[in-house]
């Protein structure tokens, strides 16, 4: 591992954050970021970093500091405010103490703090105070951990860090960690380093550069190691399974909305194929706080299991997670977590994170890709051996690290995936801002690649992803729907929304221009439900299916006669579908708005394409078509995607037990009214 601290990057580190924070903390951020950018140093929120200094006060005397990392921040992007001041010269005095609970050691963070509106600083606060160092670090690295948590790894850390680095055994973090590490050093005050086994690696300096070179020499000593006693597995070229036959199957047999993150590359796959994949799977996580986010250990799934198979796996994976509850709660007053995986190892396949959220599952997904390639190194040095389950236990269940997942007030669409075609339009983009509102992530689906990038810039969500489809072809529908398996795991709800139409009176509508209209929305509609509806029903998850149709359904109109009919016939295979659909528990339902002619800077290609014709049609100039569709409705109102949006929000929220119905969104046309 390099260094990658730049002078000329640190010089402008100072000058952008120096003049309101300070030098020392200007550089404290700089190499902060420098650890949290490296996954093979730190994942999603792990590691502290912190610097000793000055702060004022209220009366404005300056008094010693601690600036260390707050909850809730990411090393990666972390700003200066993100290590928040602590008075260090009242923590030092609980160096005296025998012990300090829990709750009395936040109580102690937080009644020290500078400012009472900061974040709760991290729970290895006092770690970070009782150690004399300005400067100091502290990461999980993948290549010590394939090395400390082996039956021989105290012996073959010392082969690797010699003398420079003092070693200190497992203890639970907090307080007796923080007298720990602070008796350890006190012993070798010659030390540049120290690894706390199940935790990771500390260095420290009186500069912020010292500390973090000092931490990646260190961290390169045992890259050498690992290179010489156990270099990096010869990865060959494999058959490599599609996950998208085996996520609706998994989808459904767990139950409920989860979503998925699917990771497979050689590398991965080698660490699958090993021999000891079982043993990889019982010996836990690489550091304990990583249990919060992939339980103790992966689902194994055999992916030729049949459907009855898959559920008494699971069965067994929950009653496993339950008996490890019951073995290890004693007499505490806990609640037990829901016992589903977090993780899903499928040999051939990869791994699929799990969550109520994409970045939920993203995290899992991420520790366990890196979980599966470290015991895969480190396999050939011994058997991996984590900590005892007990410990786990206590890591998994203690309120500290409770806390760093918060408390959150699950939306309308939970967990919910939308997959919406034509979804680079007005209405498509109307629609996709609604339902990512309510929760749900959502695959926009169109035709115009330039107009999706355009869309999702304009919607700007990170629930949000694209994939080009041609509606009028089954393959590339499909395509599109295994993207969405391949992205989010599954699929709720559909929207089909893509459309086109032509304008001119039926003597004089080409059977090419009826054709291809015909093809677009009556085609398109078709292939779009025979594979969504094949999908829901593997699911076993319910779900809806909603149209966007037309007031030209009931209420057509002259030099229109291939959109009306195409949008009738689409209107109709809907009915037909709630019919089918329905002992499944999915609704479908229609919307029929009047013109959409734009969602704000978002236009409608429809009416760009059609819109001087029909505005010929009824006899008015270009411009005035907005307001002449405008003025002809009973309420006066334009009708925009937001409005559609709304209507088809609440259908897929389930406001009322209704499929197979048609809500107008047009103003009131009297010639519409359903009847």
């Amino acid at each position: 591992m390099r260094s990658r601290y730049d002078e000329d990057e640190a010089l402008r580190a100072v000058e952008r954050w120096g003049p309101e924070h300070g030098e020392a903390l200007a550089l404290r951020t700089y190499t902060a970021r420098l650890l949290g950018a490296d996954p093979d140093l730190v994942l999603h929120g792990g590691g502290n970093t912190s610097v000793k200094g000055l702060k004022a006060d209220d009366t404005g005397m300056h008094r010693e500091a601690l600036f260390v990392k707050g909850s809730g921040w990411d090393l990666a992007t972390i700003e200066p405010r993100g290590h928040v001041a602590v008075d260090l010269a009242r923590l030092l005095p609980l160096r005296a103490l025998d012990r300090l609970s829990d709750e009395a050691m936040v109580n102690a963070h937080r009644t020290r703090l500078f400012d009472a509106t900061d974040p709760s600083p991290s729970v290895e606060t006092l770690l970070h105070a009782f150690l004399p160092h300005r400067y100091i670090d502290h990461s999980h690295p993948d290549a010590l951990l394939a090395i400390s948590n082996l039956p021989d790894g105290p012996a073959r850390l010392r082969e690797a860090f010699g003398e420079d680095v003092i070693y200190v055994d497992y203890v639970m973090p907090g307080f007796a960690l923080a007298r720990a590490a602070a008796d350890a050093f006190e012993a070798n005050e010659a030390a540049i380093g120290m690894v706390l086994v199940g935790h990771g690696l500390f260095s420290w300096g009186d500069t912020a550069r010292d500390s973090y070179e000092t931490h990646i020499d260190l961290v390169s000593r045992a890259e050498r190691y690992l290179d010489t006693h156990a270099p990096q597995p010869v990865v060959l070229a494999g058959e490599q399974l599609d996950a998208v036959d085996l996520l609706p199957r998994i989808r459904r047999v767990l139950g409920g909305h989860w979503l998925f993150d699917w990771r497979s590359d050689p590398g991965l796959l080698a660490a699958l194929a090993h021999p000891s994949l079982g043993q990889f799977v019982v010996s836990g996580p690489l550091t304990p706080d990583h249990v919060l986010r992939t339980k103790t250990r992966p689902w194994l799934v055999d992916p030729t299991l049949s459907d009855a198979e898959l559920a008494l796996s699971l069965e067994r994976y929950r009653d496993g997670y339950r008996a490890y509850f019951e073995a290890h709660r004693g007499d505490r007053d806990l609640v037990m977590l829901d016992p589903d995986p977090r993780v899903i190892a499928v040999r051939g396949m990869g791994v699929m994170g799990v969550g109520r959220t994409t970045r939920d599952a993203g995290i899992a997904a991420d520790i366990a890709s890196h979980t599966f390639r470290v015991k895969h190194r480190a396999a050939a040095l011994g058997p991996y051996v984590g900590l005892p389950d007990a410990d786990l236990f206590d890591m998994e269940y203690w309120s500290l690290e409770q806390a760093k997942l918060g408390k959150r007030t699950p939306p309308a669409l939970d967990g919910q995936v939308a997959l919406i075609t034509g979804g680079a339009g007005a209405i498509g983009v109307g629609v996709a801002r609604e339902l990512l509102s309510a929760g749900a992530h959502v695959l926009l689906v169109d035709l115009d690649a330039t107009a999706l990038d355009r869309a999702a810039a304009h919607l700007a969500s990170p629930r949000l992803r694209t994939a080009v489809a041609d509606v009028t072809s089954l393959e590339s529908v499909q395509d599109a729907f295994d993207e969405a398996l391949r992205r989010f795991g599954g699929v709720d709800i559909v929207v089909l929304s893509a459309g086109i139409a032509v304008s001119a009176p039926l003597e004089d509508t080409t059977p090419e221009d009826f054709d291809r209209v015909v093809a677009v929305n009556l085609g398109g509609t078709h292939r779009c439900l025979a594979v969504a509806a094949r999908l829901l029903r593997l699911q076993g998850l319910g779900g809806h299916i909603v149209l966007v149709s037309s007031k030209n359904v009931l209420g057509p109109g002259a030099e229109f006669g291939a959109y009306s009919a195409s949008k009738a016939g689409a209107h109709q295979l809907c009915k037909v579908a709630a019919l089918e659909l329905a002992p499944y528990g999915v609704r479908v339902n229609l919307v029929a708005p009047d013109a959409v002619f734009a969602e704000g800077p978002v236009p409608s290609g429809l009416w760009q394409a059609i819109g001087p014709s029909r505005a010929a049609a009824k006899g008015v100039d270009t411009d005035a078509l907005p307001a002449h569709y405008r003025a002809r409705n009973l309420l006066g109102a334009t009708v925009t995607g937001a409005d559609v949006g709304r209507a088809v929000r609440f259908f897929v929220t389930n406001q009322t037990p209704t499929t197979g119905a048609t809500l107008p969104v047009d103003g009131g046309i009297a010639g519409a009214f359903p009847r």
